[in-house]
């Protein structure tokens, strides 16, 4: 079902006419997340290419330490999902920008493959701890009849930084290279994610005795503000939604995680040119901003599950494109065709959770499947790399994982109704 299938109106001001703090959280977590997101997650194919050309690692040395990013960001994001639900996540937020930007710096003093690894595992870490988790828990716990719509905005981040970060890390890459130029990038993410956190989030809107949507505040019994609804961790984890939701999106992401750590070297190779390579990246990444926008207006009048799954079928049309696109504009058609599903994707994760089992223990339900995604999608960049190395090329390489996407479809029609643990959930408390 749609997130905003109430018949109460969508409100952005409060009773008093003020606008819903909801709604700042949205603007912070969109600038935070473009910063982070940009200099983090969209940088992982400037640095593959970067630490091949300038520091001599091989194609599938560097696709394999990639696999690190996510092993140890999906391993810490269990850590990170229970911190958020015991402390301010401004705190978790913060050790995470600080280990990235340290990352960041020790990038320009990589020289032997350990040394390769370790910047991931860290990298990965703080990503875990600024990104994706944080950001949508906090915009979650502020919204809920506009959360799909709330998620979209803040979401879009993620896309803009490709767009704003990824021509201006290659220029400094080119020109300072990679050893000054990752200390500037480190610095940009300190500042631009940092600052925000601290003056403008807030952990929930109970902690300033608001409610989600700017709605009066549900009480208790004894007159305190409730505890927000859903399902307990345990019962939800076991679930036939959560097990075939969460496996195809194993399959989904590491698939598409594949293509985005690959996409700047294949479009590279195939024109003999990076700044076109950096231009299809950047129309990736605007196109990812466009689905958003269009998923978080469209999903208040279609059910989510449908919308998925026909972002799932635009996945694997993109990929097959991918495997024979030579041209200029045909590798950007398809970037662009990409992009729109990368947001799309990554953007209904969050979502569906929250709508299959509420907030009741939403942060350890969405970190536990992010963690078990991310440890899969770790696969995706080296298996790219070998199948580029040893089976001819990207033609082949694209097929493969067009063939995960597949199979992430047909889990995904298997995994039923997203909403049906909540709704009987619903149904006992009336009882």
């Amino acid at each position: 079902m749609p997130y905003e299938g109430s018949t109460k109106t969508p409100q952005t001001t409060t009773p008093g006419g003020r606008i819903f703090y909801g709604w700042y959280i949205v603007a912070a977590v969109f600038v935070i997340q473009t910063f982070s997101c940009g200099l983090i997650f969209y940088n992982l194919s400037i640095f593959l290419k970067a630490f091949v050309s300038q520091n001599g690692f091989s194609v599938t040395a560097a696709s394999t330490a990639t696999a690190c990013f996510f092993l140890s960001g999906g391993m810490a994001g269990l850590t990170v999902g229970w911190l958020i639900d015991r402390y301010d996540p401004r705190y978790v937020m913060t050790g995470g920008g600080l280990l990235s930007a340290l990352a960041l710096v020790a990038a320009g003093y990589v020289d032997s493959l350990w040394q390769l690894y370790g910047f991931y595992i860290l990298f990965g870490i703080g990503n875990a701890a600024i990104a994706v988790v944080p950001g949508t828990t906090l915009v979650a716990r502020w919204f809920s009849r506009q959360r799909s719509r709330a998620i979209a905005f803040s979401s879009t981040g993620l896309s803009l930084g490709g767009i704003i970060f990824t021509p201006i890390s290659v220029y400094l890459i080119e020109w300072l290279g990679l050893g000054q130029a990752s200390q500037w990038l480190a610095l940009m993410l300190i500042l631009g994610t940092l600052p925000i956190a601290w003056i403008m989030l807030r952990p929930s809107p109970a902690s300033m005795g608001l409610a989600p949507d700017g709605d009066p505040p549900r009480r208790s019994a004894d007159g305190s503000i409730a505890p927000p609804d859903g399902i307990a961790y345990g019962e939800a984890i076991r679930s036939r939604f959560f097990i075939l939701f969460t496996a195809a999106y194993v399959f989904s992401m590491m698939a598409q995680v594949g293509s985005l750590a690959h996409q700047f070297r294949l479009v590279a190779t195939r024109t003999g040119d990076d700044h076109t390579a950096a231009l299809a990246i950047s129309i990736m990444a605007a196109a990812s901003i466009c689905g958003r926008l269009f998923g978080g207006f469209i999903l208040s009048r279609i059910e989510s599950k449908s919308y998925l799954i026909g972002i799932f079928v635009l996945q694997g049309i993109s990929f097959t494109g991918f495997a024979f696109a030579q041209h200029h504009v045909a590798l950007f058609v398809i970037s662009a065709m990409f992009g729109a599903t990368v947001g799309n994707i990554q953007m209904m994760m969050p979502l569906m959770v929250a709508e299959a089992f509420g907030l009741k223990a939403y942060a350890r339900i969405l970190s536990l499947s992010q963690m078990i995604i991310t440890c899969a999608m770790a696969a995706g960049p080296a298996l790219l790399g070998f199948l580029y190395q040893y089976g001819g090329g990207y033609h082949v390489a694209y097929l493969v994982i067009t063939g995960a996407s597949v199979i992430g479809l047909t889990l995904l029609f298997m995994a039923g109704d997203p909403a049906a643990l909540l709704k009987q959930a619903d149904r006992e408390v009336q009882l």
